[in-house]
């Protein structure tokens, strides 16, 4: 016996030294050892737990968690090592990447507990990736489809009250982009243009924080245009459920500038959009 327990303090020795090595100064901690065969899986799997905590190099992390999965592959050590692949990929922000091990997390362990986690993470690769306004927003309509995944495969878990959240920001962020465009067409005098996009925003993105502009917006191209049945509608839908906001003012004065008074008028899109804000459907 205590051979054995020599024996055993020489391999937490090596073990120190080799897994351990760089972390003092000097060392290049994001090397992986050589001799990684002869380590358990735990033991790889708390060294890439401990280059995520202590290194800031994710990327480095990733090495240590993929060795334990190439070299224990059916162990729980290397499913609870590519769940951390996913999130040491995303913390290293390469989203492709992270996408890529979560799936496969999500494909090897569906029933596992940590399956909301890993598509909770999928999520996030594409949400993580939506930048300003401007650019194309193919990547926010993925986001939204995986974030909804979460909503409804795991409602009652933490990741789905995050899911709820984040889905509303990259909903209005799409109504944004709409808005840009619609503003863009408008100052240049492309009126029917413009209503395209603020009707899109108006009808499909009606909970957002964009529809009170949308709305004056189309008043303002309505009256360029002298439709002004529409453009006294969309006064009204706005009055009706903004009547505070700064957009109505504006439209309202817009409106009283030709003579004309916020009020349901002739028969448009605006119309039944008016209707349905009357019989409570609006919201």
């Amino acid at each position: 016996m205590a051979g054995i327990r020599s024996a055993g303090s020489l391999v937490a020795v090596a073990l120190s030294v080799g897994l351990l090595a760089g972390c003092g100064g000097g060392g290049d901690t994001s090397k992986v050892p050589e001799s990684l065969e002869s380590f358990t899986a735990e033991e790889i799997y708390k060294r890439g737990e401990y280059e995520l905590e202590n290194t800031r190099k994710p990327e480095a992390a990733v090495k240590y968690f993929s060795e334990v999965e190439r070299l224990y592959p059916y162990s729980e050590w290397a499913k609870r090592a590519l769940i951390m692949q996913a999130y040491s990929y995303h913390r290293a922000r390469d989203y492709e990447e992270a996408r890529g091990a979560a799936q496969r997390f999500i494909d090897t362990y569906p029933g596992d507990e940590d399956a909301a986690y890993a598509k909770y993470l999928l999520a996030l690769s594409y949400y993580d990736q939506i930048d300003e306004v401007g650019r194309d927003q193919g990547l926010t309509f993925q986001s939204l489809q995986a974030l909804r995944e979460v909503i409804e495969q795991y409602p009652d878990s933490e990741y789905a009250r995050s899911s709820i959240l984040k889905f509303d920001l990259a909903f209005d962020h799409l109504a944004a982009k709409e808005m840009e465009i619609g503003r863009y067409y408008l100052k240049r005098g492309h009126y029917s243009a413009a209503i395209n996009r603020f009707r899109v925003v108006v009808e499909d993105y009606q909970t957002t924080t964009h529809t009170p502009e949308a709305l004056m917006r189309l008043v303002e191209a309505y009256l360029a245009l002298g439709l002004n049945n529409e453009a006294q509608t969309a006064g009204a839908i706005l009055g009706h459920n903004f009547r505070s906001s700064p957009f109505y003012l504006d439209a309202y004065a817009q409106l009283r500038g030709a003579g004309l008074a916020p009020a349901v008028a002739g028969d448009s899109w605006l119309t039944a959009v008016y209707r349905q804000v009357i019989q409570g459907k609006w919201l």
